[in-house]
């Protein structure tokens, strides 16, 4: 991740916080990430994780791709692939890349590398206020949606049930790559 956008990912967190009214121990509360990790990514020390990131953006009630493209971008409708934002989860290499060229709409695409071996998890929160597709383009994802497990490979495209906790996992040797379609359930 570019120190532009860590900066701003830190501004836009504790932005959202403070416009849902919520105080650090409220986000604590309702995400499951303690206070002290809140105020070091707030304050730009830490480069969240995917898993960190997902559960405070389930707990502000927006999709891990709003959260990035917030701290990215405004509005616009075309998005071109060198404008496009790119995050890389520090811990596990996880890329995503928010090809859509606005967040605020009813779908949002999001390109996903997941490099082998490497297992990403987020929590049911995260999936309670959208469906999401994903279609595997290259290599083998290994899935998990509450107890069940997956296993797609290149053409594959799955949707997602009832929110549960969810696993990503590259069980190959090679990279899969695979494109996650979100869109809003209806309130």
């Amino acid at each position: 991740m570019s120190d532009d956008l860590h900066v701003a990912l830190a501004t836009t967190l504790q932005r959202l916080r403070t416009d849902r009214g919520l105080t650090g121990a409220a986000l604590a509360d309702r995400s499951g990430v303690s206070r002290a990790m809140i105020s070091r990514i707030e304050n730009g020390d830490v480069q969240p994780t995917a898993s960190l990131l997902g559960r405070l953006s389930a707990a502000l009630g927006i999709t891990l791709s709003e959260l990035i493209a917030s701290a990215e971008r405004g509005e616009r409708r075309l998005a071109r692939r060198e404008e496009q934002p790119v995050w890389t989860d520090p811990d596990t290499g996880y890329t995503r890349r928010a090809v859509s060229p606005t967040s605020d709409g009813r779908l949002e695409l999001v390109e996903v590398h997941l490099p082998p071996g490497a297992r990403v998890s987020f929590p049911a929160e995260a999936y309670t206020f959208t469906h999401h597709q994903i279609w595997v383009m290259e290599g083998t994802l290994e899935f998990r949606e509450g107890e069940t497990v997956h296993v797609l490979d290149g053409g594959d495209c799955l949707r997602l049930g009832p929110a549960a906790p969810c696993e990503f996992h590259n069980p190959g040797e090679k990279e899969c790559r695979y494109l996650v379609a979100v869109t809003r359930r209806a309130p």
